[in-house]
């Protein structure tokens, strides 16, 4: 009995509880603005498998990919979301949604999921997701907070860390930092002690102009994260994964 986790895109990945498989923040599509910078690995909603559940962490485009993912054929899923996202989660022609505060616990099938704290700029959640064997912390896309050292001391075994790195900063808004770059993604991996962690969140771009007016973010440099990790974190083994590739935990 193993549990496997594979990067989709981006935020997007795949943890599977020995068959109970839960998606993070899907993101299936491209739009203006909005471009992967990695091939998917796979390539639709509808070519999902058959899932126990599926969590998004906010509302954001590139990590709640509705209109997308309202191909996947299975309506009843069961979704766990931030507080404020289940109309739009219905919306989208699913009917079973929990809204989740930080700590506060829900389960999908054998998996509990369990919100934590996050800072963004919009409501979100990050997410511990544990069965019997085996618990992951997804990260979304969160900055490096405080408040998420609480996760250390809740769940003190973690098996998995999934933490963004690209550093995105808004440059109008007075370069305002709203992810956590791979410095600040190795230091909460000290904190918080996972056995194993991968980087995700760094492929993304903007496109030209707006990466040149608008955004400004660290790209495609998940070996950042896995030297700083090496000297801040040096029991945990760093994984850079390809989307597709599988790791056992």
């Amino acid at each position: 009995m193993t549990t496997t986790v594979q990067r989709v895109v981006h935020a997007s990945v795949l943890i599977d509880f020995d068959g109970a498989r839960i998606l993070t923040d899907p993101w299936f599509s491209e739009r203006k603005g909005y471009y992967q910078g990695e091939s998917r690995s796979i390539r639709s909603a509808a070519e999902l498998p058959a899932l126990a559940g599926i969590v998004i962490s906010h509302g954001h485009y590139d990590h709640c990919d509705l209109g997308a993912l309202a191909h996947y054929p299975d309506k009843a899923v069961p979704f766990a979301v931030v507080r404020g996202l289940a109309g739009r989660v219905r919306a989208a022609g699913f009917s079973n949604v929990t809204e989740l505060d930080p700590w506060q616990s829900t389960r999908v099938g054998p998996v509990k999921v369990t919100a934590a704290p996050v800072l963004h700029g919009v409501p979100e959640v990050t997410f511990v997701l544990q069965d019997d064997r085996s618990s992951v912390f997804f990260g979304a896309d969160t900055l490096r907070i405080t408040a998420l050292d609480e996760v250390a001391r809740r769940f003190p075994d973690l098996d998995l860390a999934l933490l963004p790195i690209n550093g995105l900063r808004i440059r109008p808004a007075f370069n305002k930092q709203v992810v956590m770059d791979a410095a600040e993604a190795a230091e909460l991996t000290a904190v918080l002690r996972p056995r194993l962690a991968v980087p995700i969140h760094y492929a993304f771009t903007a496109g030209r102009l707006r990466e040149a007016t608008v955004l400004k973010l660290v790209r495609d440099r998940p070996d950042l994260y896995r030297d700083a990790a090496a000297a801040l974190a040096p029991d945990t083994e760093v994984r850079i994964l390809t989307p597709g590739e599988p790791l056992a935990l």
